[in-house]
């Protein structure tokens, strides 16, 4: 092509100094650029240019326009395939002349002094047809609503001013835009950033209807279809309920990622099958893609059924800008989430690693009843199934229960403890399910629930029989794979965990009573493991006296070696109502007092409880057994606890092994009181 300047392409007017670049297609389709004398008006795939064009085609700095000697010239800045003019490649300079078109790449771009041409070419770009997913025949294409805009960008993001100069409404839509995006960056969640977004496109546009519709956030979807839209926010103006529209629209602009306008919806065959748009009678429709880079994250939709005052190409634009910065705040949002999560399951771990330091990593012991337990624990532990753990106070329970964690397939993930009985309703709740920021006072920042940091892992719930009904019923439905939501909160959560439960009250009779659910019992009921009482199977009492003497004569540095015959021997003889954990602290008191090398009798402080006295004989010991509930045992056994330690809460929480708070609540239900003298 000869590329010298033809004086046929320069006006025959005086010289014009203004003029404008119009993309007649590609993502920028429809965008106009004012240029001016002075000034260079660059264009290629870099975000430094004057125009920016995201073609593979297109090299960074592709080439220019500008005014130079009287005339507007376009050069080529060494690009790797050229700039085009009627197909053939330009060198040098190029005179550009009223209506000149060129190409880049596969960018058609147009030359004009007359800014009243912009009309025309954005007419002659809404003619592209617009395809769901797979061919369509003409037939069905006549009979889909009129689309008519399309937009891959919008010119609200770009860095000249110009850009949004051209028309009043944008300079007044682009400041909008900018505090809407500040109020966007403060939201602390996806709801309320969604409702945000509405609050600002409803301030703007002509919509009356509007709602915010995600894909799943950890769900990998090439191809997304509108089914595996989730609704996150909805606004109408005249309260109308939410209805799910027709999904042609939402398919296109799944498929290919742009911004679509469609009007004449009420009076277009296709959408008059959808009783949803016939509900809300929709004039016109703007549908906006939420994204981020490569990943979509899902639609904006915007309706007006006002036929006066339809949604158009400027709605359009905004709501495109909105939701791009929508995309950018969705994915920080999303990732704090997940940092969140990570640090409290973390934290979680940390603490339950310290407490594990504290107990036994095997189950010690060599009766019938621990080999027993240890080979059902090593059937039950790779099935997954829940587990309910039976047993006294001080057994060992949470030692089973992390022997099944640690032989299963969730032994890498986390192993999660809650006390059901340490806890209020409310604040077990809390501390299951999670909260929100305000959910009550004292709620200043969200909390990531037990069972969302024990995700793919262990929760071990202790004392389940504490429950309250309502958490009883919020429970069930994550045993039975629901989805949960976390207190003041409205976005629902999905976990995979493993249930281990444990108690120590006669689940049966609290059934019976109406204090345990029937149908939450059952389902805790899939495995059961017994776990004996210490005095039952006194075989192991020297076994572990001498394990914990080895382990706190570490601990404390103290040179004890061994326990004397005699001291073994009151030991086995006393009745052990705290089980494992009274003869683990009896056994860490003695090691503390001990004078020697060996512990005897006089080093052994044991409880004169009722339960037992290493001075009775097994005859002695066996004439004294009532046939009582195991409530009216430790009943008796609290209050002859709290008159050994002269009424001390805390020293008598210390011996039976439990936390004071634990004690309040078990006087309290017991309804023990001190005597008044």
């Amino acid at each position: 092509m000869t590329n010298t300047v033809s004086k046929n392409d320069v006006p025959s007017a005086t010289q014009q100094t203004t003029a404008y670049l119009i993309v007649l297609n590609g993502p920028m389709e429809g965008t106009m650029i004012p240029v001016q004398a002075g000034q260079n008006a660059t264009i290629g795939r870099a975000t430094s240019n004057r125009i920016v064009v995201s073609d593979g085609a297109c090299s960074r700095n592709h080439c220019e326009v500008y005014f130079d000697d009287g005339r507007w010239k376009l050069r080529d800045c060494g690009s790797r395939n050229g700039t085009r003019v009627h197909g053939e490649p330009i060198t040098g300079e190029f005179a550009l002349g009223e209506g000149r078109q060129f190409q880049i790449g596969n960018t058609c771009i147009s030359f004009t002094f007359e800014r009243d041409r912009i009309a025309a070419d954005e007419d002659t770009a809404t003619e592209i047809p617009v395809f769901n997913s797979g061919e369509m025949l003409d037939q069905e294409i006549q009979s889909r609503p009129e689309i008519v805009h399309r937009s891959g960008t919008t010119r609200y993001l770009l860095e000249e001013t110009e850009a949004i100069s051209s028309r009043d409404r944008a300079g007044q839509e682009a400041q909008r835009l900018v505090r809407l995006g500040l109020k966007m960056g403060v939201a602390s969640d996806v709801r309320s950033l969604s409702e945000i977004v509405l609050d600002g496109l409803f301030d703007v546009t002509s919509a009356d209807i509007g709602a915010v519709l995600l894909l799943p956030p950890n769900a990998v979807i090439n191809r997304p279809i509108p089914s595996q839209l989730e609704l996150v926010a909805y606004k109408s103006l005249d309260a109308r309920p939410f209805e799910r529209i027709s999904d042609y629209v939402s398919s296109v602009v799944l498929d290919s990622r742009v911004v679509v306008v469609a009007v004449d919806v009420n009076a277009n065959d296709h959408f008059k099958a959808s009783d949803s748009l016939n509900a809300m009678r929709a004039e016109s429709i703007v549908c906006a893609p939420i994204r981020r880079s490569e990943r979509l994250f899902g639609l904006i939709q915007l309706y007006s059924t006002n036929p006066d005052n339809r949604l158009d190409q400027e709605d359009s634009e905004f709501a495109l800008a909105v939701a791009d910065q929508m995309g950018i705040i969705l994915e920080a949002i999303r990732e704090r989430q997940r940092l969140s999560v990570s640090l409290a399951r973390v934290e979680t771990e940390n603490h339950s690693l310290r407490d594990q330091l504290q107990i036994e990593t095997e189950l010690v012991g060599d009766s019938d009843s621990i080999r027993k337990l240890r080979e059902k624990i090593l059937r039950f532990a790779p099935t997954g199934a829940t587990v309910l753990i039976r047993g006294e106070s001080g057994v060992g329970k949470e030692l089973v229960a992390r022997a099944i964690h640690e032989h299963s397939g969730r032994k890498s993930a986390p192993f999660i403890t809650v006390n059901c009985a340490a806890l209020s309703e409310s604040l077990l709740e809390s501390e299951l399910f999670g909260h929100e920021r305000g959910s009550f006072t004292g709620a200043i920042s969200r909390k990531v629930g037990k069972f969302e940091q024990a995700h793919q892992g262990t929760v071990f719930l202790d004392e389940v029989g504490e429950m309250s009904p309502a958490i009883q019923a919020k429970f069930l439905r994550v045993l039975e794979r629901h989805p949960f939501e976390r207190v003041g909160g409205g976005t629902e959560v999905r976990v995979d965990v493993r249930v281990i439960a444990a108690t120590n009250r006669d689940l049966e009779q609290s059934v019976k009573a109406g204090t345990f659910r029937k149908d939450l019992y059952f389902r805790l009921q899939v495995m059961e493991l017994v776990v004996e009482p210490l005095r039952d199977r006194r075989s192991d009492i020297a076994i572990l006296a001498n394990h914990f003497l080895e382990r706190f004569a570490k601990k404390s540095g103290r040179q004890v070696h061994s326990l004397s015959p005699a001291a073994a021997t009151a030991l086995v003889k006393y009745q052990w109502p705290g089980n494992v954990r009274e003869l683990q602290n009896t056994i860490e008191r003695a090691v503390i007092l001990c004078s020697g090398e060996t512990l005897g009798p006089s080093d052994i402080q044991l409880s004169t409880l009722g339960a037992g006295d290493p001075r009775m004989s097994d005859d002695e010991s066996r004439s004294s057994f009532r046939p009582v509930s195991v409530d009216i045992i430790e009943q008796e056994h609290i209050l002859a606890m709290m008159k050994y330690t002269n009424w001390n809460k805390s020293q008598a929480a210390h011996i039976l092994g439990i936390e004071r708070s634990t004690l309040d609540r078990k006087l309290k239900k017991y309804d023990v009181e001190r005597p008044r003298h």
